[in-house]
């Protein structure tokens, strides 16, 4: 947004942080409807990632969550090419399976998408399971090699392990071999898939979809493990490609490498037009500024926090922080929209009052009794709560203020979060999601408490920050205090 304020909306930074930042854009929409701020209700968070990018911690580090909230409003699309820029993903293994297990473990609805509508009618055939075997047998690391070869290959290596598998072929040919699909390369199946994932209540959904890095690329590329390297196709490599997609471009114009279009009036053309229409557009468009506003409170409204304390006597900026909040909470246009963000440590910043104040969010309330109920400050769980509590999650805590930070762009909602941390355990923890919250252009707070180097010396060398902000500024649009 930086560069392209009204285009782009999600830049993700790093690899991980994509999937974790949308289980939490997925649970603010939950939030807001839930508040009766904006209506959410038929709004789908898709994330599309690859299976490599699954290794990263913060990728599978929130789903559990997910299916906690039953974020039904969440589908995870993740392009099982079974490759990594250096080699297979799981050479030894099978990533789908592996992954699979994740996340039905953790409670999603799991969509497997494998097989292309060509292996159908083999599998009808395949009365003893023999041919299910040989898939289950054979692991990503010849799977791979499968598609980096040839048909012949796929016959005597794949089919020929057994031979009630390798009669099954026996009529086709190494051309009809070659071309049996991986199900993500088959546009029916994947349609079905998608259908599916969009209709599904009560849980969050992740595709596994199997493709073949490359596709289309033929020898020069596909299923290879320098494909993403490969820059430059040759002459032959470019009439493969045309002739296997069936591309109307003739031998004499393959040099110029021409775009192709069809015709305005063909029913190609038409269908894509139609459907950009249905969806709203031919390109993304970020939300720059809000429809709505608000007055901001006068500042006499904090003389409390602003005037000067009794001689002789301190209260810290944490103290005065909360004090502030509790007043901002009071106006009756801006304190609904302000999010409080904790991870764990409300009582050590004297926030504990909020809880019975506002209370907690959590979509199923609270079904049991708090064991100090009996107290004023009791910790109170709601279905409406205002307050994000997300536990010992530092990373949960900043992509939920990244969600209410970015509010007013996604929802066309202001939102004011404050997300409150223990400063040695909070910035230099989430930088990497920091920078991704000024590449959004997120607005909002963030407080890191009890910080300093001699405010907790007791507890040890690694709770001294003198750091913090050092790091906050590196961050162009991060304004350091």
């Amino acid at each position: 947004p930086k560069l392209m304020p009204e285009f782009w909306q999600f830049p993700t930074v790093s690899m991980g942080l994509g999937p974790l930042m949308a289980i939490y854009q997925a649970r603010f929409l939950k939030y807001l409807h839930a508040r009766g701020i904006a209506n959410t209700e038929n709004r789908k968070v898709w994330v599309f990632c690859g299976d490599g990018e699954m290794d990263e911690v913060e990728s599978m580090g929130a789903i559990g969550l997910a299916a906690r909230e039953k974020l039904d409003n969440l589908v995870f699309v993740i392009n099982c090419n079974l490759q990594r820029l250096d080699g297979p993903v799981r050479g030894n293994g099978k990533i789908i399976q592996e992954l699979e297990g994740e996340f039905r473990g953790a409670g999603w609805n799991v969509i497997k998408l494998i097989w292309g509508s060509n292996w159908d009618p083999l599998l009808a055939r395949d009365k003893d399971g023999a041919l299910r075997k040989v898939m289950m047998d054979t692991v990503d690391g010849d799977y791979q090699a499968m598609k980096a070869n040839d048909g012949a290959y796929v016959r005597k290596h794949f089919f020929g392990q057994n031979p009630k598998t390798l009669e099954m072929v026996a009529k086709m040919s190494d051309e009809d071999i070659f071309e049996l699909r991986r199900g993500g390369h088959d546009s029916q199946k994947v349609y079905a898939a998608f259908h599916a994932a969009v209709n599904h209540v009560g849980q969050p959904t992740v595709l596994l979809i199997k493709t073949v890095k490359g596709f289309g690329m033929g020898k020069i590329g596909e299923g290879k493990n320098n494909v993403h390297q490969t820059k430059k196709l040759s002459d032959e490599d470019i009439k493969a490609f045309r002739d296997r997609f069936n591309i109307p471009i003739p031998d004499s114009q393959l040099a110029d490498l021409p775009f192709y279009k069809p015709a305005d009036d063909t029913p190609e053309m038409q269908y894509l037009h139609e459907r950009r229409k249905a969806l709203g557009g031919y390109l993304p468009h970020r939300r720059v500024k809000a429809d709505e506003s608000f007055t901001v409170p006068a500042l006499d409204t904090f003389k409390s926090v602003i005037e000067p304390t009794a001689e002789g006597r301190e209260i810290s900026t944490t103290q005065a922080y909360v004090r502030f909040l509790t007043q901002l909470l009071r106006d009756q246009a801006l304190g609904p929209r302000v999010v409080p963000i904790l991870v764990d440590e409300a009582r050590t910043f004297g926030m504990e009052g909020l809880f019975r104040q506002i209370g907690i969010y959590n979509p199923d309330g609270q079904q049991y009794t708090p064991v100090d109920k009996d107290q004023v400050m009791y910790y109170k769980e709601d279905k409406k709560g205002q307050i994000l509590q997300e536990g010992i999650n530092e990373a949960g805590g900043m992509s939920s203020w990244i969600a209410a930070a970015t509010s007013y762009s996604t929802n066309n909602r202001i939102m004011i979060p404050f997300y409150v941390y223990y400063s040695m355990f909070g910035f230099q923890r989430v930088g990497d999601l920091a920078w991704a919250a000024g590449d959004m252009q997120a607005r909002g707070f963030l407080l890191g408490g009890t910080s300093g180097r001699t405010t907790l010396n007791g507890e040890g060398l690694q709770h001294e920050d003198g750091h913090s902000h050092i790091l906050a500024n590196t961050i162009p649009n991060c304004v350091s205090y």
